[in-house]
């Protein structure tokens, strides 16, 4: 059977109801968007808000920290809830970093 025939026949890998290459957003269930009234957003404007909701995080960690050394608060449990949060979204957000900085260096390290 050649490669052709193997990926239209129903009994190969591709069979019916697997994504072939090359079908699309359309064939793993992700639908295009036709609405203008959707919010596009660019990337520039998705890193901004994320860093701004990891600040927020971040104040919000701090707070219920001091919150819980004043005596305002009792509840250990959410401080380190809230902690542990800003922890995580703290260390996904330089993970994230040092994949874009990684992706710019091999950009500007391939030949023209």
């Amino acid at each position: 059977m050649t490669v052709s025939g193997l990926m239209n026949s129903t009994k190969g890998p591709w069979g019916p109801g697997s994504v072939r290459p090359g079908n699309g957003p359309d064939a793993i269930g992700i639908s295009k968007t036709a609405n203008s009234d959707d919010k596009k957003t660019g990337f520039a404007d998705a890193i901004k808000d994320y860093i701004s909701k990891v600040d927020d995080l971040q104040q919000s960690s701090d707070t219920s920290i001091q919150d819980l050394l004043s005596g305002k608060s009792e509840d250990i449990a959410s401080v380190v809830s809230a902690a542990a949060k800003a922890d995580m979204s703290f260390k996904l957000l330089v993970g994230v970093r040092n994949k874009l900085i990684e992706a710019y260096k091999q950009t500007m390290n391939m030949p023209l």
